[in-house]
């Protein structure tokens, strides 16, 4: 039962998260082979998801709902382990909404508002005064609480979570064009020449995906699209770009609502790569990390499995089990085998001189004994034969795994049986 990090206002209250979590993430490859990209681990012992979800609650927001479409069993099935603490008699709600053909029989979900109106049955049932849509798929820490103060404060039509980025990595975001009062005047999808920030000639406001509306508001715009065949049934294409043009459309600053914990980092990453998925991952093992995933008034709620504490064995030279700037999760055996600069999952196997070196291996993986792991993802459950060698040779990693121009090796159980070894 999670603590009350944030009581509820009558805002938080009052109001419903919705987090789209259906996207395949096929920039992650063979990582959602089997799985949407929300359910893919992350920091040893989380989901992607996790870290939306887990702001919601801290936030003090208590109903909540996930749409889920894509791959979905291992989401569900995590979400069902790790988030049914929620008691419907305090006026809590945790609904689980696959694309459940609702309104046709031939139709899924076809877009991100779609996504909505294929459940306001069940959005109405709970009545909320406001909904905020959320992507299922970011890694943050942020109250929500102050995006909704900010957007009854400004009695805005739609009220958009914003980042400040360079206008020159901003073209793979939705922008928004604001006037001095962050009022958004135009909001275009992955712009060539992204607009400037008024004062900030060389920044531009991009697009989170967080959107605050007044469900009677928002309810009335769903209607409207859904019965106009021209529209892809999109926030981002529809929806936002119509309030902009015809109401009042308010940017909020992920700076006045980021939570942060003895840095003054903004914390945000779209880990939708290989290459930023492990990068992500490896910063958690810095000294002094950005993000804080130990501070315990904003915790990252999750499935918390019951595992038995990591253990390290053997005391020889060239076979000690040791671990150096690495994260090692419950269930972890180092025996024998040295970790440098690594995380490792739950229940992650390493024997006897066996080297991982800034590796990030996820759950129920097996390094056998002499095997080299290097700059590397290893996926949930691969058994590393002995004395295999990743990340070493490029020509070897890009003929037998997935190697990035990066030089980052995704190594799979699918790959490894592929092996003449």
């Amino acid at each position: 039962m999670p603590i009350d990090t944030q009581p509820p206002s009558s805002l938080t209250r009052g109001a419903m998260a919705y987090v789209l979590a259906g996207g395949r993430g096929s920039r992650l490859k063979e990582l959602t082979d089997r799985r949407a990209k929300p359910a893919v681990y992350f920091g040893g012992k989380s989901r992607i998801i996790d870290f939306a979800l887990s702001n919601a609650v801290n936030s003090g927001i208590r109903r909540i709902g996930v749409a889920t479409q894509y791959k979905a069993h291992s989401l569900i099935r995590h979400l069902q382990m790790g988030w049914n603490f929620f008691r419907p008699e305090r006026n809590e709600i945790f609904d689980i909404l696959p694309a459940s053909q609702r309104i046709s029989e031939d139709r899924w979900y076809l877009g991100t508002a779609d996504a909505v109106t294929q459940n306001m049955d069940i959005i109405n049932d709970q009545r909320p005064d406001h909904l905020i849509i959320l992507a299922g798929d970011h890694i943050y820490k942020m109250d929500y609480a102050r995006v909704l103060e900010q957007h009854v404060n400004s009695e805005a039509d739609v009220t958009i979570a914003c980042l400040d980025v360079p206008r020159a990595a901003a073209t793979e975001f939705g922008v928004m064009k604001v006037d001095t009062s962050d009022r958004i005047i135009e909001f275009v999808e992955k712009p060539a020449d992204p607009p400037a920030i008024p004062g900030k000639p060389k920044r531009a406001l991009a697009s989170m995906g967080i959107y605050v509306f007044d469900w009677p508001f928002l309810a009335g715009l769903l209607h409207d699209d859904a019965q106009d065949p021209n529209s892809s049934h999109d926030f981002g294409k529809d929806l936002i770009p119509h309030v902009v043009k015809n109401g009042k459309a308010i940017a909020h600053r992920f700076a006045d609502s980021c939570v942060r914990s003895g840095t003054t980092a903004e914390y945000w990453r779209d880990v939708g790569t290989i290459d930023a998925f492990w990068e992500a991952n490896i910063d958690l093992t810095d000294f002094e990390p950005e993000l804080d995933i130990y501070d315990q008034n904003w915790p990252i709620w999750t499935y918390a499995e019951i595992t038995p504490p990591a253990k390290f064995i053997h005391d020889e030279t060239d076979r000690r089990g040791s671990a150096v700037s690495s994260m090692v999760s419950g269930a972890c055996i180092i025996s024998g085998a040295h970790i440098d600069k690594s995380l490792l999952f739950t229940g992650v196997h390493a024997h006897s001189y066996s080297r991982l070196e800034h590796a990030v291996v996820l759950p129920y993986a097996t390094i056998n004994r002499g095997a080299r792991v290097r700059r590397a993802v290893v996926d949930r459950g691969v058994e590393v034969p002995p004395g295999l060698v990743i990340g070493e040779d490029p020509e070897d990693d890009a003929r037998r795994f997935r190697r990035t121009d990066n030089g980052i090796c995704l190594v799979t159980q699918a790959m490894i049986d592929r092996l003449e070894l």
